[in-house]
């Protein structure tokens, strides 16, 4: 039973995440904007994403956007990328990534951590770990960045054109409907005058034979 229950809940904590990125999505693309600007603002939100200041993604972001006139939504949707459930991920690589850059073999480890003075050693190694995160992150995220410029854009740019194509059919149609509306009324109109007249040239005109008794008169 427990392994029975720990199945169901996995199963529903995967269909919450997949209706959450779904829905994410759909909002995504209803975003009012020029695909550019769109995707440039997603594009941003990725690599601030990367970032180890993970509290302040969303004020960074936006506050980048409107200095660039970027759209503010998307990038701080994208932000979001980092978040509780990928932090412990996301953090690793960059830590790693940095680290390996910035020549740093081990800052610390876990078992490591037993007593105050290690703790404090910790302390001190926190802006050496905080600036191997921070160049991990831009060596990621610039890379990151531009693929997501190009991803945005292209499903963004379609979306619209799909509602531009879906607005003209419409319009084609009514504008067909009021045109076939025209041509009966004035069908209708024409076969009423044509009733109400009628055709002269239909009409046989009334002989008046002539009297006898006036011609025997004139004899």
């Amino acid at each position: 039973m427990n392994r029975s229950d720990a199945k169901i809940r996995s199963s529903n904590k995967s269909r919450t995440l997949l209706t959450s990125v779904q829905k994410t999505y759909e909002r995504f693309l209803k975003i009012r904007g020029h695909p550019r600007e769109i995707a440039l603002g997603f594009a941003l939100g990725l690599f601030v994403g990367m970032s180890p200041f993970m509290g302040l993604h969303t004020i960074a972001a936006v506050a980048v956007a409107a200095l660039f006139k970027w759209n503010k939504i998307s990038a701080a949707i994208s932000v979001w990328i980092t978040n509780a459930v990928t932090a412990p991920l996301i953090y690793g690589i960059t830590y790693l990534v940095g680290a390996r850059l910035m020549g740093i073999e081990k800052a610390f480890n876990l078992k490591d951590i037993n007593s105050l003075s290690s703790v404090y050693d910790l302390i001190l190694k926190t802006p050496e770990i905080v600036w191997a995160m921070i160049v991990g992150g831009m060596v990621i995220g610039l890379p990151l960045a531009v693929i997501g410029y190009y991803f945005a854009f292209s499903i963004t740019s379609r979306y619209q054109e799909e509602i531009k194509a879906k607005i003209a059919r419409s319009k084609e149609k009514l504008a067909h409907k009021r045109q076939m509306r025209k041509a009966k009324s004035a069908m209708l109109d024409t076969a009423g005058k044509d009733l109400h007249t009628g055709n002269p040239g239909d009409q046989n005109p009334i002989e008046t034979e002539p009297n006898p008794s006036t011609n025997a008169s004139e004899n």
